[in-house]
């Protein structure tokens, strides 16, 4: 049965529209309540990012569950990978998360975790989609589910978080700057930090429900790289709306994306003899990540993009590593899910037993010049992807670069994008290439 709703994560889309509506996210609630009641516990956490439009799912939740006989518990703003981990911790049947992660306010998005603060497997997200066809049907009264408020929430996740460092870590002497994109780590992550011992500089954490990642966050650094430079900082750390992605920025104001903290990451683990096996990427990740671990000795496979694939794989070859260059990383030797702050404090980590800067630890990764475009279309990405014009573009650069390079095509899993990746070893060529096929997909998509 192909699945109508659920996408790469979770289900996602414009707040009013369906099936981002309190009517839809109500059922749903009940949908997934019938689910995972007869798992026994019938306990579910609902988690949300601060999202003006998170109170009105979180209510219509709340009330599917209850009316599926299944109790709630609400955390409020938390990050994903934090309504992840108190998932495990209060032994729920699951986890839901409100959030449209990197997203504007506009949009929100409905995400589950496991018993387990995995991701759903597709069999489960297709029976829930299966019980949205059915009638909705209440339990008796004396069977209704109940609501309570966990107040010390954050309380657990901050320390979650800095139990993932060896006990004695430090990082007194450590200046930090902190862009929390207005977003769910707001109240988590400068916490964190401050009782690890840094001296922390907080931007992007005021949020009002409508400025999430608005010019901030790690999809917007540009602010966070200029405040690290005017304030001398050692580096600087910016988390997307859910915080499960992270961002960094050396004192000279050079951003590190993911495909970066990944290397550093690993070659940490590799040299301290803790990797165990290989490292995830994606078709995105860049190929001069690939021939470093290939110098290193270290196995690297390349999954589809989004992190419920990367997730796929490490699990596939029992490995503990893997990410994304949007800075979507999965340490598992520490998180069961992508963790911005967890994945932040691996990196910080390296730093401390390096006794260095952030820029030393990236010495043997030489990264080809990319180009992404991004094209914005409603047009049916399939047919785009299929269509003789782009496949002869497509051909045609592909020859004029003659195995200097590659081109990745891939439709979005959560926005109308089409995104267009030229990588070799020519940057302006680079540009042109993948500017020149993406305006063949405008032309097609009309």
């Amino acid at each position: 049965m192909a699945r109508r709703y659920f996408g790469t994560d979770g289900i996602r889309g414009r707040v009013g529209e369906l099936p981002i509506t309190p009517d839809f996210v109500l059922k749903l609630g009940w949908a997934a309540g019938k689910v995972f009641a007869r798992q026994g516990k019938k306990r579910i956490l609902i988690g949300k990012d601060t999202r003006l439009s998170g109170y009105m799912f979180e209510s219509a939740l709340e009330a599917g569950l209850s009316a599926a006989g299944v109790d709630v518990y609400l955390l409020g703003p938390m990050p994903t990978p934090g309504i992840a981990y108190l998932t495990q911790t209060f032994h729920a049947d699951a986890g839901i998360v409100i959030s449209a992660s990197h997203n504007p306010f506009e949009d929100n998005g409905i995400k589950f975790f496991s018993a387990q603060g995995e991701k759903l497997d597709d069999e489960i997200e297709t029976e829930i989609e299966a019980w949205l066809e059915q009638p909705l049907e209440t339990v008796a009264p004396a069977l209704l589910g109940k609501a309570r408020r966990i107040n010390d929430a954050a309380g657990r996740y901050i320390e979650f978080c800095k139990n993932t460092l060896p006990f004695h870590t430090s990082l007194q002497g450590m200046h930090l700057v902190i862009d929390c994109a207005h977003g769910a780590t707001y109240h988590i992550a400068p916490a964190v930090l401050r009782e690890l011992g840094a001296q922390v500089t907080v931007i992007g954490a005021e949020p009002d429900g409508l400025n999430i990642n608005k010019g901030v966050g790690s999809t917007h650094p540009q602010a966070l790289q200029d405040k690290v430079v005017e304030l001398g900082a050692d580096l600087g750390i910016a988390f997307d709306g859910d915080g499960d992605r992270v961002v960094m920025a050396t004192r000279t104001g050079r951003l590190l994306d993911g495909d970066d903290l990944l290397y550093i990451i690993a070659r940490h683990l590799h040299q301290q003899g803790r990797l165990e096996g290989g490292v995830v990427g994606t078709l995105m990740t860049n190929y001069g990540l690939e021939l470093a671990f290939k110098e290193m000795g270290v196995p690297f496979v390349r999954a589809a993009v989004g992190d419920r694939y990367v997730m796929a794989e490490l699990q596939k070859n029992n490995w503990l590593l893997g990410g994304e260059g949007s800075g979507h990383l999965v340490c598992r030797h520490v998180q069961t899910t992508g963790d911005g702050i967890v994945a932040a404090l691996q990196v910080l980590l390296a730093m401390v037993e390096a006794k260095g800067q952030l820029e030393p630890l990236l010495q043997g990764l030489e990264k080809l010049p990319q180009s992404l475009v991004n094209v914005r279309t409603q047009a049916d990405k399939t047919m785009l992807l299929r269509h003789p014009q782009v496949l002869q573009e497509v051909a045609a650069v592909e020859q004029e670069m003659q195995g200097r390079g590659r081109v990745l095509l891939r439709p979005s899993g959560t926005e109308p994008l089409l995104r267009v990746m030229v990588e070799g070893q020519d940057k302006e060529e680079v540009q042109q290439a993948a500017e020149r096929i993406a305006a063949v997909v405008i032309q097609v998509a009309g």
